[in-house]
């Protein structure tokens, strides 16, 4: 049975009416015990892991590994963002913080399971809802990955590509770049200004010094970005600065790419010997390789969507997900949740005429897969 936009759409103001900033454990989890709810009533059986994550398993009986649902509670919404950009529709378009990003697709994950009602694959579902996807999965990363590990298949229902994307708009996700997280901070000599300027070691020039070779461990020809995003430092305008911090976008699309960079960035120092450098550098997520058996989920998917009456395409995206923790471990289709644009902006929406389909994709890929 197809399901309409008028059957997902009270959950999803249900949950989109309870802000979750990544940063308020506690309102993460008002999230998580509602879908905690939700899953009780189809059978689940609920596991609340370390660190807030949720496990819910349905019909899980050891014949075979299970399929692995992965979703996140949490959003970049602080608290307050309800009252400057509340919930409204406008056309087929629902507006608001965390629809898009991910709350319309972990409501669509429960439908899907609703839909199956205790018909569940051989081996099971897990569903696994964790409270800090925006912040970096600190708490989950394990969790995810022990999942992912004992799975024969990972689905997520993140967005798709953003319906703004000339080429790809809607399209799920067969690969991802990995995020490297990336910071260094200088400190020189001060000095007065006016009086004495070369008594100082300016953190700054150090900065200016450094950038070009920090930029030049890009490898476009790879997929591999490097770039200085955010400079700050000095302390007044008559003082030799004695400090100053680079911040970094790092991301890579292939295996190894991630540890030459972070061996490449570690071993820069600045000219000027006067000059500390201080690197902080870690793998925030591995890249998401576009593999064979990752285009394999998606060739299930393109044929149950044309059965269903709709076209799917496919494309590898540069931002990261859960996603990435599952895919070197096990096949992963990304951007099975709500078609919509604006994640993080004040636009986020998605797209109520064709959520509906995108719920009945996933409940035929939980059967099919």
């Amino acid at each position: 049975m197809l399901l309409s936009a008028a059957d997902l759409l009270p959950d999803l103001l249900t949950l989109a009416r309870l802000e979750s900033p990544s940063n308020d454990p506690a309102a993460v989890a008002h999230v998580l015990d509602m879908v905690e709810g939700w899953a009780r009533d189809l059978g689940g059986e609920v596991s609340q892991l370390s660190g807030g994550t949720r496990r819910l398993a349905f019909g899980v009986d050891g014949t075979r590994p299970p399929l692995l649902l992965l979703a996140h509670a949490d959003t970049v919404w602080p608290h307050g963002t309800l009252e400057q950009m509340p919930l409204r529709t406008e056309g087929e378009r629902l507006f608001g913080p965390g629809v898009y990003d991910m709350k319309a697709g972990l409501v669509g994950a429960v439908h899907a399971l609703r839909q199956l009602r205790g018909q569940w694959p051989q081996g099971g579902v897990v569903l696994l809802v964790t409270p800090d996807e925006e912040s970096g999965s600190v708490s989950s990363r394990a969790h995810i990955e022990a999942a992912a590990r004992q799975a024969r298949a990972a689905l997520v229902p993140e967005p798709p590509v953003g319906e703004g994307s000339a080429g790809h708009a809607h399209a799920l996700k067969t690969g991802r770049k990995g995020v490297i997280d990336a910071a260094l901070t200088l400190t020189g000599r001060a000095a007065h200004a006016g009086n004495e300027p070369e008594r100082g070691a300016s953190a700054i020039a150090a900065a200016a010094e450094l950038l070009p070779r920090i930029e030049a461990a890009a490898r476009p020809e790879l997929g591999t970005s490097v770039l200085v995003t955010r400079i700050a430092g000095g302390s007044a305008v008559n003082v030799v600065p004695a400090e100053c911090r680079l911040e970094l976008d790092v991301r890579v699309s292939q295996a190894g790419e991630d540890r030459r960079v972070l061996d490449e960035l570690a071993a820069l120092t600045p000219a000027d010997p006067r000059v500390g450098a201080q690197w902080e550098l870690a793998v925030n997520r591995p890249p998401f390789p576009r593999g064979e058996g990752t285009l394999a989920l998606f060739a299930q998917a393109q044929a149950a969507a044309q059965e269903l009456g709709f076209t799917l395409s496919e494309t590898a995206v540069g931002g990261g997900s859960d996603g990435n923790f599952t895919a070197p471990l096990c096949p992963t289709l990304d951007g099975l949740g709500a078609p919509g644009d604006g994640a993080h902006a004040a636009d986020e929406h998605i797209r109520l005429d064709l959520w509906p389909e995108r719920v009945a994709l996933l409940t035929e890929l939980l059967r099919r897969v």
